[in-house]
């Protein structure tokens, strides 16, 4: 169960780290109203997840899940660029990801 509360935990990081670009700087209403209860709702289930997870296995992975999953967002979403040296960044967080992993 913590390792489901910290995959959702991450996923909402993505989508609160969405509403915020689309508040333009907090002038959007509807857009805030999206991010905050997202920001909350990751935080208690990472929370959850560090109940059981060790913490630096918990925060690695779901700041991970929140910066791969912005990252495709912004690209897939937004039309960001996706350069090679970006696309190499993402690659290094995953095995970030899988190395913390597997040495828990």
């Amino acid at each position: 169960m913590p390792w489901l509360f910290l995959i959702l935990a991450g996923l909402l990081e993505v989508v609160w780290a969405f509403a915020m670009k689309q508040t333009a700087g907090f002038a959007r209403l509807v857009p805030v109203l999206v991010m905050i209860p997202a920001m909350v709702g990751s935080f208690a289930l990472l929370a959850l997840a560090m109940r059981k997870l060790p913490l630096g296995t918990a925060y690695t992975i779901w700041t991970g899940i929140g910066a791969i999953g912005a990252f495709l967002v912004g690209v897939i979403v937004l039309g960001e660029a996706l350069t090679p040296m970006r696309a190499t960044a993402a690659l290094l967080i995953v095995t970030g990801m899988i190395m913390m992993k597997a040495a828990e």
